[in-house]
């Protein structure tokens, strides 16, 4: 359950969907196949979907990304734009 802005950095507490932004993330996870007929170098991909929110006031600011390996990442709008130009 969300509780809190997704911003480690803001105390702003969950209320209402449309204050701030919602993200629905999917997460692949790879796990060890364990069923029968499968080796276990086989492995399968798991996915997941887990939901963040950014307050009003972080949402102007900022975005989430998900890099495998590392997680969901706080990142500045402004370096989306730079990349988008």
């Amino acid at each position: 359950m969300l509780s809190k802005c997704a911003n480690p950095g803001c105390p702003s507490s969950f209320r209402y969907l449309h204050e701030g932004k919602l993200f629905r993330i999917h997460i692949e996870a790879t796990e060890s196949g364990s069923g029968l007929g499968v080796h276990a170098e086989e492995k399968k991909r798991a996915r997941r979907v887990e939901f963040f929110w950014l307050c009003q006031k972080c949402s102007a600011e900022m975005t989430l990304s998900f890099e495998e390996g590392v997680g969901v990442k706080i990142r500045p709008l402004a370096d989306l734009r730079a990349m988008a130009s």
